[in-house]
């Protein structure tokens, strides 16, 4: 159904619509300015950025960015001070599905591909609190809240696939079961 493939230079025109049409100026909930110069940028930096196209047209997008990337935006900046992430983290996103392909699966597809191109490393993203979609989305693909943080009035949650969450997990939960059982008590 959806051809995914590394972005190329000549895709970074139909990925900057893409972009636009989805900006929070347009009523869509990404976060940033997403000019062509901007996402040619964006695209141009060692790590990869996954198109699916379908019937011919860039329908979804998912970029990433080392942690030490040059220019990085406010928002990242600040994603990356609520949480670090482990020594290998990157930054994850943005992610956008155009509008006529959103909840067929294309997500999950994307993050696979990004995934098998950087295995075992920790993916870093923020959302908008009240993007209630994309945060659900992302919890089924296994992320967790890490941090959050507030940028210009906009309230942002920072999510995490990585193993310093399951660690947090794994000890959040070995304190849940050294805590005494209320039953103990009688």
């Amino acid at each position: 159904m959806y051809n995914l493939k590394l972005a190329e230079t000549a895709d970074v025109e139909e990925i900057a619509e893409l972009l636009q049409a989805n900006s929070a100026a347009r009523g869509g909930a990404l976060t940033g300015n997403f000019t062509r110069e901007v996402v040619a940028d964006m695209s141009s930096n060692d790590m990869p950025v996954i198109v699916a196209r379908r019937a011919g047209r860039i329908v979804g997008v998912v970029f990433s960015a080392a942690r030490d990337g040059a220019a990085q935006p406010p928002p990242i900046k600040a994603m990356w001070r609520a949480w670090p992430g482990g020594p290998s983290a990157y930054a994850y996103g943005p992610v956008c599905i155009a509008e006529s392909e959103r909840g067929r699966g294309l997500l999950p597809q994307l993050y696979a591909a990004l995934k098998q191109r950087l295995p075992g490393r920790e993916a870093v993203l923020f959302i908008r609190r009240d993007n209630l979609g994309s945060i659900r989305a992302h919890q089924r693909l296994g992320m967790r809240e890490t941090a959050q943080f507030i940028l210009q009035g906009e309230h942002f949650a920072v999510y995490s696939d990585g193993a310093a969450v399951k660690a947090v997990d794994a000890e959040e939960t070995s304190r849940m079961d050294a805590l005494p059982d209320s039953r103990d008590k009688q």
